[in-house]
């Protein structure tokens, strides 16, 4: 039968455990051929949700499709998935060739079919020079890339990818984000990735859903999370986001006012309001923000506000200040160091004007800071 639609389809899914709802009626769908990432802090149900993909866990309610066939009763033997895990779980006694093979000879697959997919899965993630080798004799990226070669031998519908590079130092995970990224590029198979960790989500997956409390706040690529993003969760939980408690005003075109509750007046671009009237918040990234004397004229056209700057970081190629705002927000500024002196071109207790384009600022509703 040819499937149609999505890869992985999850329909209203909800688990309890006992009295606890772990995952709260959540919907998704993932394409053919995705690099997705569940991403989001410990406990939000990124990994629950990735068992009941595998079959690992069953959902209290909802289904699990996979290529159009709901597999929400199978074992995780008979859906068309495979995982990897933080631990490598490789056979110690057995060569690189044999633990990749170990599937493949157990259900039988004819000896020189075998060989034939093991040489090509090795060859995929460059491990063939190492085919003769025993794991203890490998360092830990290469053994899970074994791991790795493993699941893919089987020719799965989805990969899943649990925490998979958890467990490696920092150099090892930079290197095997490359490699997962180039060898599902290659492959072609669906992977599922669940990471708590925003830099390896953002470098890797096409697309990135924001789990928190058991549900989606928000997903889509890298850059439109980070751009705009949806709720101060999201924008609070990749990278680092200035919020300022505004009221929405009048709307000038493509851009709508807001003034924030200190009497200064933004510019937002109307389409981000999301329909959105009275109390929000506004936010800008660091990095949009520059900072200068008071002194120094306001150029037009921008957004502004005042402060005081309380703690400045000189960090090599950048600087990063922290500035207490007149309504009482502490904001963080990230200023690139380009030329000699640039890290101590303000002072601590200095009075500055902040100030961004319009076009950098994203509206959040109002309420707690961790949205």
């Amino acid at each position: 039968m040819t499937a149609t639609g999505p890869d992985v389809r999850l329909e209203h899914l909800t688990k309890r455990f006992g009295e606890q709802v772990v995952i709260d009626d959540l919907s998704l769908d993932i394409e053919r051929g995705a690099f997705y990432a569940l991403l989001g802090p410990s406990g939000c149900g990124k990994t629950t949700t990735l068992r009941m993909i595998g079959g690992f866990e069953y959902p209290t309610a909802g289904r699990v499709r996979l290529g159009g066939e709901d597999v929400t009763e199978r074992p995780p033997n008979r859906r068309e998935v495979n995982t990897v895990f933080q631990s490598y779980a490789l056979f110690p006694h057995m060569t690189v060739e044999r633990n990749v093979a170990f599937g493949l000879e157990r259900k039988r697959v004819a000896k020189p079919e075998v060989r034939r997919r093991v040489g090509e899965v090795l060859e995929a993630v460059q491990l063939q020079h190492v085919a003769k080798r025993k794991p203890t004799q490998l360092s830990g990226g290469m053994q899970q890339r074994v791991a790795l070669a493993r699941a893919l031998v089987n020719r799965p519908r989805v990969l899943l990818l649990d925490e998979p590079l958890g467990a490696l130092d920092l150099r090892l995970r930079k290197e095997l984000q490359n490699e997962l990224k180039r060898i599902q590029r290659e492959v072609g198979i669906t992977f599922v990735h669940v990471t708590h960790d925003q830099e390896e989500a953002m470098s890797m997956a096409d697309t990135i859903a924001v789990m928190n409390g058991g549900r989606i706040e928000q997903a889509g690529s890298a850059s439109d999370l980070y751009e705009t993003p949806s709720t101060a969760f999201v924008a609070n939980f990749l990278g680092t986001s200035n919020l300022v408690e505004a009221t929405v005003g009048a709307a000038d075109g493509e851009l709508a006012r807001v003034r924030t509750h200190d009497g200064a007046e933004l510019l937002v671009p109307r389409a981000r309001l999301g329909g959105r009237g009275g109390a929000v918040r506004v936010g800008v990234r660091p990095e949009k923000v520059r900072i200068a004397p008071l002194s120094e004229p306001a150029p037009g056209g921008v957004n502004a506000l005042e402060g005081q700057i309380v703690e400045g970081s000189y960090l090599g190629v950048s600087t990063h200040w922290l500035v207490r705002a007149a309504g009482g927000e502490v904001l963080t500024v990230v200023a690139q160091n380009r030329d000699a002196g640039d890290g101590s071109a303000q002072a601590l207790g200095e009075r500055v004007r902040l100030t961004w384009e319009p076009r950098h600022t994203f509206v959040v509703d109002a309420g707690r800071a961790d949205g």
